[in-house]
């Protein structure tokens, strides 16, 4: 489809998806992530996608929320805003391909929480991150003070809820809110590199993997094994796990096709 705010571009095998309002710093205007649920719903159903990479136009990955629709919201609109961004934020994070952010600069507020619903984060050396919806006499909208502290602790986390503060791509790194730290110029370079090596391997089995951790972080972990276990014994039954052991019997590259 055609985006406004949004581009979609395909090449070997992955999608980029580019919040494209530079002129905003990106920010997230309703009709912004209305198209992003647009935007990741299509990487998934798409055949010739394996993997997406999400990232910003210009100097700012998502600076934040768009303020100027926030700042009239009745009570009950912010409820309906929250809950229509969270849907679409968790279909990114529990989309069954991979999905990396590339956080080319600024990831305040919605955009912060945009790159934690990512399974992966890429960051350049100039990035800043934060969650500053204190300083606006709010809290995060869109999954902020649930995934931080999953990925940093609760601690680092509330630090970072409760003074509003921004921090640099290496502080993010050592927290463990990005994966990954590396030049602007290699920015997506860098990320697509590691997204290839990923969609080097067997689909389902990525997908198994995707779901496994999602649904065992929300349960006891003899729950969680029970989930892998079911995963195992589901992906022995596939092409692909059949092709990948004996392409590792005859020490040669698999082919896999997901199935």
């Amino acid at each position: 489809m055609a985006y406004q705010f949004l581009t979609f571009d395909v090449a070997d095998r992955i999608a980029t998806i580019t919040v494209n309002r530079p002129d905003k710093l990106n920010a997230l205007n309703d009709a912004t992530i209305a198209e992003l649920g647009v935007a990741i719903d299509e990487a998934i159903a798409r055949d010739d996608v394996a993997g997406v990479i999400l990232t910003g136009a210009g100097r700012s990955f998502v600076a934040g929320a768009d303020i100027s629709e926030l700042a009239s919201q009745s009570p009950l609109e912010a409820q309906r805003r929250a809950r229509a961004g969270q849907a679409i934020f968790r279909r990114f994070e529990t989309s069954p391909k991979p999905t990396i952010a590339a956080i080319n600069g600024f990831a305040l507020g919605g955009g912060c929480e945009l790159a934690m619903a990512c399974h992966l984060r890429v960051a350049n050396d100039k990035a800043k991150l934060g969650q500053p919806e204190a300083k606006l006499g709010i809290v995060p909208g869109y999954g902020g003070t649930q995934r931080l502290p999953r990925l940093i602790g609760r601690g680092a986390a509330l630090k970072l809820l409760l003074t509003g503060d921004m921090i640099d791509a290496a502080e993010a790194y050592r927290l463990g809110l990005v994966d990954q730290v590396t030049t602007p110029e290699a920015l997506i370079d860098t990320t697509r590199a590691l997204l290839t090596s990923m969609i080097a391997n067997a689909p389902l089995a990525l997908a198994g993997c995707i779901e496994a951790v999602d649904r065992g972080l929300g349960v006891t972990i003899e729950e969680g094994c029970t989930i892998e276990s079911d995963f195992f014994g589901l992906l022995s039954a596939t092409a692909d796990m059949k092709e990948g052991m004996r392409a590792f019997l005859e020490k040669r590259a698999p082919m896999f096709h997901g199935r």
